[in-house]
């Protein structure tokens, strides 16, 4: 079977028609979100499932990726991946902020900033969306069975392979969004110059991650192959965790998680 590879310039046409209505894409994913976080706190067997779903997938993560989490070229980026986007942290805080800004981000950031929120906010719904399913799915599941087995049978069960391949899509829209920061002339700086301004809007953590997301993009000095990479693989263990026995792709799965450094 043919691993689909990614294509810059298809997804740069897609990210232009994407980030057409920012501000409405942006609130709207924030209130999906805010939606998932409220129905946690009304059930803490659910919030800990999501925690526990969000922890395995970070493990994963970091062993799919330990060479490029060691790499001098690929460490900062892969290490910020794994923080935004595949960690188990709270973005409670982040989420609020971007939230409070949504109407306004057009006249507050450049166009390019604009796009990366946007995107951003896609990647984190759809996301937070999947792992709600899985954690409900989780609970149904025998916790003595495993958690490699237990995590098959969840994605089994949520059964979603469109919204996986689009998750998978959205966080390379994010990557080339990212990317396109650092060809700005004057971008670096002006983030800089923002910082003041967005501390005391209290808007920290939108900072921090803009700043951290342009610099671990800015030090590869080029994201094509390092997506190139994400896609392949994710594209794979997708496929994997759909189409393999389930004997096999536990097996596969609980190899890898061994070789996983402590979370």
């Amino acid at each position: 079977m043919d691993t689909p590879r990614f294509n810059r310039a298809s997804t740069l046409d897609k990210l232009g028609v994407y980030m057409e209505t920012s501000a409405d894409q942006i609130r709207d994913a924030l209130q999906a979100v805010a939606q998932i976080r409220q129905q946690h706190g009304a059930n803490p067997a659910l919030k800990q499932a999501s925690i526990d779903i969000k922890r395995f997938q970070a493990c994963r993560f970091q062993a799919s990726y330990a060479d490029l989490l060691v790499s001098p070229r690929y460490k900062t980026a892969a290490t910020f991946f794994l923080h935004e986007l595949y960690g188990d942290k709270d973005y409670a805080e982040r989420d609020q902020q971007f939230a409070r800004i949504a109407n306004t981000i057009a006249k507050l950031f450049p166009q390019a900033v604009v796009n990366t929120a946007a995107a951003l906010a896609q990647v984190h719904a759809l996301t937070e969306q999947l792992d709600d399913l899985m954690a409900h799915q989780w609970l149904k599941e025998n916790a003595q069975d495993g958690d490699c087995a237990r995590y098959i049978r969840c994605w089994r069960s949520v059964a979603d392979s469109a919204a996986r391949h689009r998750q998978l899509e959205v966080v390379q829209l994010l990557g080339q969004a990212l990317d396109s920061l650092t060809r700005k002339p004057g971008l670096r700086l002006l983030l800089k110059l923002m910082r003041g301004p967005a501390n005391a809007a209290g808007l920290s953590a939108l900072q921090h991650f803009l700043e951290a997301g342009f610099d671990a993009f800015a030090n590869m000095r080029g994201a094509d192959e390092f997506l190139e990479l994400i896609s392949l693989r994710e594209t794979e263990w997708i496929r994997s965790l759909f189409e393999d026995a389930s004997v096999t792709c536990e097996t596969k799965l609980t190899h890898l998680m061994a070789t996983s450094p402590p979370h």
